[in-house]
């Protein structure tokens, strides 16, 4: 089987690997960046690349579009005008899925199938350097076919697709798709951004809004700090469920606005009550459309040294350590230095082993 990666970047690189080591795929990797595709062939991600569309995709068996998602319409064109494998099943990795439900009956017509797809994982690192054959292993991964795509072609794909990438496969209609991503991921999204713009507005008039705004507030928004053009495409990809969503979340702010106006106490706690309840009611930690934290806090004495003796022990462990700071404001937080690991296990192992070492360490999940 020959299978195209149309984007090599950390996704596509990611999906490449698991092709290539877990099944009989030849891979194939299409990108703009000429230095992208040498990287990956001289590191093995793919077996061969072209910045030409209709080379890397001749013969292909399984086409995927790993590029960001305001250019999947584009490329979904591109490839309409190629000529493509009888039987062929073309899929993406994008957020959103309504918009692109249309190309379904345009490739049907000649006998090739589309199927969207989004694989629920990533990564706080980018490009094809951070590419692993892991990265969705045991993360969802929707595919979101049209009424009339055939069970067996979605059982090729999905059956393909949970070989290479031990992903769990979960079956969606694509508006309901874009409704779960958009208030889970989107919204979300926007509301920490919002947030960010608020406190900056204000931090113009008093540089005192910035300084104690670290701890709680940084965590909260801490997906504010996403690429720009990235979530102005999602955005624009799903404005029709986002605007629905927004209205909802709007409503939701008055009701909250109003109870304070009228210094209605049972109602604001019923507020705060109800969120406790939902919030510990979430699943544990696992691969999702949000990016965990893995992180913790650690009392240690304002001494010269305990910084780096900390960093030293978890050195000698083994336990990669991604991060480290000082904690000024300690409202939300009981530890004065944070520890940022990007997995959890050294999460995990780094808790245990200060545990024993005789600190005391808090971690909030």
């Amino acid at each position: 089987m020959k299978a195209a990666i149309l984007g090599v970047g950390l996704i596509g690189g990611s999906l490449a690997l698991c092709l290539k080591e877990r099944t009989s795929c030849h891979v194939s990797g299409y990108d703009l960046s000429q230095k992208t595709l040498d990287w990956a062939v001289a590191a093995g991600v793919i077996d061969d690349g072209s910045r030409n569309l209709e080379e890397a995709v001749e013969d292909a068996d399984f086409i995927f579009l790993a590029v960001p998602v305001g250019t999947i319409p584009e490329l979904l064109s591109r490839l309409e005008r190629q000529s493509l494998s009888p039987g062929c099943i073309i899929s993406d990795v994008g957020s959103t899925k309504g918009k692109l439900v249309r190309w379904s009956e345009p490739f049907r017509m000649r006998g090739v199938t589309y199927i969207g797809g989004h694989p629920m994982a990533g990564s706080h690192r980018s490009g094809v350097e951070a590419a692993h054959s892991l990265l969705f292993e045991n993360a969802y991964y929707i595919l979101t076919p049209s009424p009339e795509t055939p069970l067996s072609e979605v059982q090729k794909l999905s059956g393909l697709l949970q070989e290479a990438t031990r992903a769990k496969l979960v079956i969606m209609d694509p508006f309901h798709h874009d409704r779960l991503v958009g208030a889970i991921s989107h919204l979300p999204h926007v509301i920490a951004s919002g947030l960010v713009n608020q406190v900056g507005r204000y931090n113009e008039e008093n540089e005192w809004f910035h300084r104690l705004a670290a701890g709680g507030f940084r965590d909260l928004t801490r997906i504010a700090a996403s690429h720009p053009v990235m979530w102005r495409d999602i955005l624009m990809s799903n404005r029709g469920e986002l605007l629905k969503l927004m209205d909802d979340w709007l409503s939701e702010m008055e009701e909250v606005r109003d109870a304070i106006k009228r210094g209605d106490a049972e109602k604001i706690e019923d507020f705060f009550r109800r969120a406790k309840f939902l919030r510990e009611r979430l699943p544990e930690r696992r691969k999702g459309m949000l990016l965990p934290s893995f992180e913790c806090y650690v009392d240690v004495p304002d001494q010269p040294g305990m910084i780096g003796r900390v960093a030293m022990l978890l050195g000698e462990e083994g336990i990669n350590l991604s991060n480290i700071g000082i904690m000024e404001n300690r409202e939300d937080t009981a530890g004065v230095l944070r520890l940022v690991f990007q997995k959890e296990e050294d999460l995990k192992r780094a808790i245990r082993f200060l545990n024993e070492a005789g600190y005391r360490v808090f971690s909030f999940d």
